[in-house]
């Protein structure tokens, strides 16, 4: 749809109301969704392990991965580390380390089910930088296949270049 102009020349406003309720709008089958997880989660006033939580709303893949992820100190809820079974409550900021990225997620809806990921993104605000893009992340220490195993020369390099990344596989000595 093409602007058009006022009477003072200047273009006026490009979204109609049919438009801006258009985008609003929810689909059926997701509006359902929603209703349904709501019934099965938690009543008003109540919490969810953010183990679970994180697993519900497809932010990481298995529940077990998101007890490990808490007690591995890679999940933080309002700046504070947690353990899995930290309750969280609507408005809490989650801040979740995973697969080398850093998700940042405001608590919209308490779920205890895991759901599809029309209903997921509907209960929670994602405040996450945006991903590197797949170029500016390279690889560490993945041969090609078929070079077969790597020669003393190779290792040694390899374990140089991890300990400049902090990896520490180097000797003390510097050789």
């Amino acid at each position: 749809m093409a602007p058009q102009a006022d009477e003072d020349g200047t273009a006026g406003p490009q979204n109609t109301v049919q438009e801006a309720d258009a985008e609003k709008a929810v689909d059926p089958q997701v509006a359902a969704a929603i209703a349904a997880a709501e019934a099965a989660g938690p009543a008003s006033g109540e919490s969810v392990r953010v183990d679970s939580w994180i697993w519900a709303v497809r932010l990481i893949k298995t529940r077990s991965l998101g007890a490990a992820a808490c007690k591995g100190g890679h999940v933080r809820v309002n700046g504070q580390n947690v353990k899995p079974s930290h309750s969280l409550r609507v408005g809490d900021e989650v801040r979740l380390r995973h697969e080398g990225r850093e998700r940042i997620v405001i608590v919209k809806r308490l779920i205890r089910k895991r759901v599809g990921a029309p209903v997921a993104v509907q209960c929670y605000v994602d405040n996450s930088p945006p991903p590197p893009p797949r170029e500016a992340v390279a690889p560490i220490g993945i041969r090609d296949r078929g070079t077969g195993r790597p020669t003393k020369r190779d290792r040694r390099e390899l374990e140089r270049l991890r300990g400049l990344l902090g990896g520490g596989a180097g000797r003390p000595d510097g050789r």
